[in-house]
């Protein structure tokens, strides 16, 4: 499984922790996007950690939490590396192209779990991908099935 053991936990919208509402707040406020957490469909809390090979890590983080929320519009993901600063991210779902890494082929080369997600990102004036990591577990399989359907909802 790559570098990382992923696992991936449902959470209540309510329970996000105060410094990631803290964050996203930020983000909706600088962008000026108004009460676009109103109807937050799903939320989940995946996290990430370094998978220690022989005497060091390697690079990369050694523990990514990534918190992503999704509404009927919006996904936004906060992501937390190590000790570092909460970093937003948010895309409007009809913007997105969203392919299950499981199923793609560099999953023979790379063994992992998550997404692959292309689109314009709020800060960005040109397309992008990111990878949204998620657990080989039900909220993980749960959250992949519900922003596939979301995405294709948006579009229509």
């Amino acid at each position: 499984m790559g570098d990382y053991n992923r696992s991936t936990v449902e959470i209540n919208f309510a329970h996000i922790s105060p410094d990631i509402m803290q964050a996203v707040h930020q983000h909706i406020e600088a962008h000026n996007f108004g009460d676009i957490l109103n109807g937050a469909t799903h939320c989940i809390v995946s996290t990430s950690e370094k998978i220690k090979k022989g005497l060091f890590s390697g690079p990369g983080p050694k523990v990514l939490v990534e918190t992503a929320i999704l509404t009927n519009r919006w996904l936004i993901l906060a992501d937390q590396m190590d000790t570092k600063p909460v970093h937003v991210r948010s895309m409007q779902l009809r913007d997105l192209v969203i392919k299950d890494y499981e199923k793609s082929s560099f999953q023979s080369l790379i063994p992992d779990t998550g997404l692959s997600i292309t689109g314009r990102f709020t800060d960005m004036i040109e397309q992008g991908m990111i990878f949204l990591p998620l657990g080989k577990d039900n909220a993980g399989d749960t959250f992949k099935e519900a922003i596939i359907r979301a995405v294709q909802e948006a579009k229509k």
